[in-house]
């Protein structure tokens, strides 16, 4: 079975692709399909977004599709970026410029907490999943560490005492909110899948 990745940030395929490789599928991304271009996420929430993405990669490759969308949910900015974490800085900015916007917006902070989320959708012609998942943290002051991607070097997690970008992959993959969406997002995949194994065995 095949299942697409829809998104074109490459450290995400890398992250889903990791989490997902238990699965018995073959995972292709949308750098298998170049005719697919970026798609326009106008949702207002973050389950909006996933699914218009995974409803729109799988309505033009006829294969399922798996998205997220993932959005940092600041305190002190009243829920912002949210939605446009990805874009906080402008459309085509850089990891580096989100970063730098949201520690000049937060330099008078006091109250650094802060919320990731993510949301993600399968879809195929049979069904459609949602899994959510979301870790605490605060806004660091200045960046720390050189890993990850994104806001990494500023989500600081108390209990491990570091950002995510300080952290080993497989540290982070064990507590991020992503890894948190996919694990259940697999336990998800894995019950559908054995039923409709147990389906087609029925009806030999």
């Amino acid at each position: 079975m095949k299942i697409v990745l829809a998104t074109h940030n490459k450290d995400k395929c890398k992250e889903l692709q990791g989490s997902l490789s238990e699965l018995n599928v073959t995972l292709l991304s949308l750098y298998d399909f170049p005719q697919i271009q970026e798609i326009i996420e106008d949702g207002s929430t973050l389950k909006e977004n996933a699914l218009i993405k995974a409803r729109e990669v799988n309505k033009i490759t006829g294969l399922p599709a798996l998205a997220d969308d993932t959005g940092l949910e600041v305190d002190y900015l009243d829920g912002k970026p949210g939605v446009y974490t990805a874009r906080y800085a402008g459309e085509n900015c850089t990891y580096i410029d989100n970063v730098k916007k949201l520690l000049h917006d937060m330099r008078q902070a006091t109250n650094r907490a802060a919320e990731f989320k993510t949301v993600i959708a399968y879809v195929d012609k049979n069904m459609e999943l949602i899994a959510f998942g979301s870790v605490k943290g605060l806004i660091t002051k200045k960046i720390k560490g050189i890993g990850g991607f994104g806001y990494d070097p500023v989500f600081y997690i108390e209990e491990q005492g570091k950002t995510f970008a300080e952290m080993k992959i497989e540290e982070k993959n064990k507590i991020s909110h992503r890894a948190l969406a996919i694990e259940k997002m697999k336990v998800l995949l894995l019950k559908s899948f054995n039923s409709i194994n147990i389906k087609s065995g029925d009806t030999a």
